[in-house]
C-alpha cells in the first residue's frame, strides 16, 4: 500500500509520470482497491475520521484517463466515461432498477439500492438501505445499518484533497429530502427528521438544557434533530434563517431499525 500511495503522490505532481504505464497502473489499481472495498477515502480512527488525500488523488486523476463511451445495461444507454458497477449478486448487494452505483464505489453485502445513485469514491457499509431517489455523492462514507430515507442528498466532496469527506456513522436514520453536504459528520446512531440541511456552516442547536449548546459541522451521536430557524439581522431588515436543533437522544426503545421512525414520532416530528 505505502508504495501505491508513493507513486499516486508522484504522479500527482509529474504529468508526463502520471502518462506513463506506471503512473496509469497505480492509478486504477488504486480505483479497483476501493471498488473492492479494500482502500477507503477516508476511515474511523479512534474518535475521528482520517483522510487519505492520495486516495483522492487517485480518483481526480482517473477521470482524465477514461475516454467517453457508450454504456449499456438492456434497454438502457448511457454516455459516460466511468463504467456501472456490476456483479451485484456476487457481492450480495440488493439493486432495484433504477438504481446505478459507478465503478470505484464500495458496496458492502446486503446493501440495499432502491432507484438511487452511488458516486465513486464512496463507502456504504452493510445492511444499509439506500430509499428511492437517494443520492450518495463522491467519496462520502456511509456506515453499517444506516437508513437514507427517500431524497436524501449526501453530497460528494472530492476537492480539494485535504477536505473531509461526508460522514453518516453506523445506525443513522437520516429523513427524507435531508441534505448533508460539505464534510459533515453525523454520529452513531443520530436521527434527523425530514427537511434537516446539515453543512459546514450550519448551526446545530442543542436545545434539550436550560441554555443552548452549539455544533458546528458535526450531529453527536444518538441526538435526535429537526429543522428549525433563527432570527438575522440583514440591511433590509430581520429575517429567519435554517438551523437544526436537537431535541433529545435516541432512546433505547427505538434502536431497532422497525422502529427507528417511533424516534421521530415520540417526539411529535415528521419522518
Amino acid at each position: 500500500m505505502s508504495e501505491l500511495k508513493q507513486i499516486i503522490e508522484k504522479a500527482w505532481l509529474d504529468q508526463a509520470y502520471r502518462n506513463s504505464l506506471e503512473g496509469v497502473s497505480a492509478i486504477e489499481e488504486s480505483i479497483r482497491r476501493l471498488d473492492a472495498g479494500l482502500l477507503r477515502v477516508a476511515e474511523p480512527i479512534a474518535d475521528t475520521w482520517q483522510v487519505n488525500e492520495w486516495v483522492k488523488k487517485a480518483v481526480l486523476m482517473y477521470f482524465p484517463l477514461k475516454g467517453m463511451k457508450t454504456l449499456e445495461a438492456g434497454p438502457l444507454e448511457f454516455h459516460d466515461k466511468i463504467p456501472l458497477k456490476s456483479n451485484y449478486a456476487d457481492l450480495g448487494v440488493r439493486v432495484v432498477p433504477h438504481a446505478v452505483a459507478r465503478y470505484g464505489a464500495f458496496l458492502s453485502r446486503g446493501v440495499i439500492l432502491m432507484p438511487s445513485y452511488v458516486n465513486i469514491g464512496a463507502w456504504v457499509g452493510a445492511g444499509t438501505m439506500v430509499d428511492t431517489w437517494a443520492t450518495v455523492g463522491s467519496c462520502a462514507q456511509i456506515g453499517e445499518g444506516v437508513h437514507l430515507s427517500g431524497g436524501v442528498g449526501i453530497g460528494g466532496v472530492l476537492e480539494p484533497v485535504q477536505a473531509a469527506p461526508v460522514v453518516v456513522e453506523d445506525g443513522c436514520f437520516i429523513g427524507s429530502r435531508c441534505i448533508v453536504v460539505e464534510g459533515a459528520r453525523i454520529g452513531r446512531e443520530a436521527v434527523l427528521g425530514a427537511n434537516v440541511v446539515i453543512t459546514a456552516s450550519t448551526r446545530i442547536v442543542d436545545v434539550t438544557g436550560p441554555n443552548p449548546v452549539e455544533y458546528k459541522g458535526i450531529v453527536p451521536p444518538r441526538s435526535v434533530v429537526i429543522p428549525g430557524s433563527y432570527a438575522k439581522n440583514f440591511p433590509a431588515g430581520e429575517f429567519h434563517v435554517p438551523c437544526a436543533l436537537i431535541i433529545g437522544q435516541r432512546k433505547p426503545s427505538t434502536d431497532l431499525k422497525t422502529s427507528l421512525n417511533n424516534a421521530l414520532r415520540e417526539y411529535n416530528v415528521a419522518i
